[in-house]
């Protein structure tokens, strides 16, 4: 099915370049801007904006992960197992690093902020809550960068697949 694998691979690419913007442009953004102001709480307000974007990165990257995970199912038998389980794996990795990144560590870092009752700004370093805090900022970081790298590589995979079917390929 090729316009399947076109759509995927649109999909894909889109949720690739929309976390890959968020993380490079719009988190850094917010906080620099905002720090410029020299707003007391600053963090707090800039945290809230990459919070509810991330959100949505998150969760746009779990649905489109359901997705390609039913419609991989969908194909006529693909060729070559290594490529097959590879693609798998990397779906299964999207699904669950935005999952474990939204439900889990976003989860427990809006738990955190809301214990803290002060804004983040105004808590000291040392603090034990703030301090799981910025480890658990680490985990989020790692989990969404993973989800990057998957899903880059099922943008390979998928693409060969169109490639290899395409009228005037080779083994058409």
């Amino acid at each position: 099915y090729p316009i399947l694998n076109s759509i995927r691979l649109i999909l894909l690419a889109a949720w690739l370049g929309a976390a890959l913007f968020f993380g490079a442009v719009v988190a850094p953004a917010a906080f620099s801007v905002l720090r410029s102001f020299d707003l007391p709480n600053a963090n707090e307000i800039a945290g809230t904006i990459v919070t509810r974007s991330l959100s949505v990165v998150n969760i746009s990257g779990l649905i489109i992960g359901l997705f390609l995970l039913l419609t991989y199912f969908l194909q006529k038998g693909s060729k070559g197992k290594v490529a097959s389980i590879l693609e798998i794996c990397s779906i299964v990795l999207i699904l669950l690093s935005t999952s474990v990144g939204h439900w889990l560590i976003a989860a427990r870092m809006r738990a955190l902020r809301a214990a803290m009752i002060l804004p983040i700004d105004q808590v000291r370093l040392g603090d034990p809550r703030r301090v799981e805090f910025n480890s658990l900022h680490g985990y989020s970081v790692n989990a969404l960068g993973l989800a990057m790298i998957a899903a880059l590589i099922t943008i390979v995979l998928v693409s060969r697949k169109l490639h290899n079917r395409s009228p005037g390929a080779e083994g058409s």
